[in-house]
């Protein structure tokens, strides 16, 4: 027997529990893995706190991410004593996922390891640092530089963002970091590498089609008139990398960003990435990411505070990573 948060339904209210769960609970599988790391997201905060339809089938454990040491494999691939990392896939929504000391799950939703890494390490970075890495070498590859102009990215204060923000500092970029707590959240932004922190505010407002250009780039967490706000300020040739719905799926912009700018629209989908980029993005976010990142943009918190954590995590209370240890 082993500890597991478990989500059940109970006249449409979903309830969270840690309990006891056995191996033979576990769904069909490859791998079998002894969960040594999750981490909480934004996605983790809907299923976990019942505030969106992120779970319809229950009961479910939540985790959209784990890292830990293979126990059983029956995939070539794979043998016990590997240590691995998921992200994505499906895991915490349709799949049973990491908020458990134990895991099984397709051999095809792993990644090894990388030597120079732990399972605190990786979870530290997560789904959200991979997705993150990915949209800055989105924007490497469509040739925006630093000396090209800023770079914004929205929704800064969350999981996605403040690694965008650090990563981008790194790099050498001039970084516009967007949040919806400045007063609160300022001050780590600028330690991350922020140039210059904006409230959400000056972005969510009804924009023009065009407006005054300033964004080379833009990595985007937050969508709807945020995200239409940033395309209509837009440089000539710009990039914006788009990853998270975090304001809703509404894009109400106009094509003028697109014909009269030239403007290039990224969707990053770290879910169903490619192995081989999958593997590339792990190991370049370990190369980037400095030492001060894992002390100051992240939280270690244990499988019985994740409940009060998703409830802080959707109101906006949390900032950076959380680490959920197992």
């Amino acid at each position: 027997m082993f500890n597991a948060l478990v989500l059940t339904q109970e006249e449409k209210l979903t309830k969270a529990n840690v309990c006891q769960i056995s191996e033979s609970d576990l769904p069909d599988g490859d791998v079998l893995v002894q969960v040594a790391c999750s981490s909480l997201n934004y996605k983790d905060g809907l299923a976990v706190s019942g505030a969106g339809r992120i779970i319809r089938n229950f009961p479910m454990v939540p985790g959209i991410d784990f890292a830990g040491t293979v126990l059983e494999s029956h995939d070539e691939r794979y043998k016990a004593g590997d240590k691995v990392i998921l992200t994505g896939w499906g895991v915490g929504e349709n799949h049973w996922g990491g908020l458990a000391e134990k895991a099984r799950v397709k051999a095809d939703w792993l990644v090894p390891m990388p030597s120079d890494c732990d399972a605190a390490k990786a979870m530290q970075i997560g789904t959200a640092g991979l997705t993150a890495m990915l949209c800055v070498q989105a924007l490497q590859q469509a040739g925006i530089k630093p000396s090209d102009g800023d770079v914004l990215v929205t929704g800064a204060s969350g999981g996605v963002g403040s690694v965008a923000v650090t990563l981008l500092a790194q790099l050498g970029y001039r970084v516009v970091a967007s949040s919806g707590r400045v007063e609160q959240n300022g001050a780590l932004l600028a330690t991350l590498g922020a140039s210059e922190v904006i409230e959400r505010s000056v972005l969510d407002v009804d924009a023009r089609p065009l407006e005054k250009q300033r964004w080379a780039g833009v990595i985007d967490t937050v969508g709807n008139k945020v995200l239409a706000t940033a395309l209509a300020q837009m440089q000539y040739g710009g990039v914006a990398a788009i990853c998270g719905l975090a304001g809703g799926f509404k894009l109400p912009t106009t094509v003028m960003p697109f014909i009269l700018r030239g403007v290039n629209l990224l969707g990053i989908d770290s879910v169903s990435c490619p192995f081989d980029k999958r593997q590339q993005a792990w190991d370049e976010v370990l190369k980037l990411l400095p030492a001060s990142y894992y002390q100051d943009a992240c939280e270690a918190i244990g499988l019985t505070q994740v409940p009060e954590f998703a409830q802080r995590i959707i109101k906006g209370q949390i900032t950076g990573r959380v680490l959920v240890q197992l």
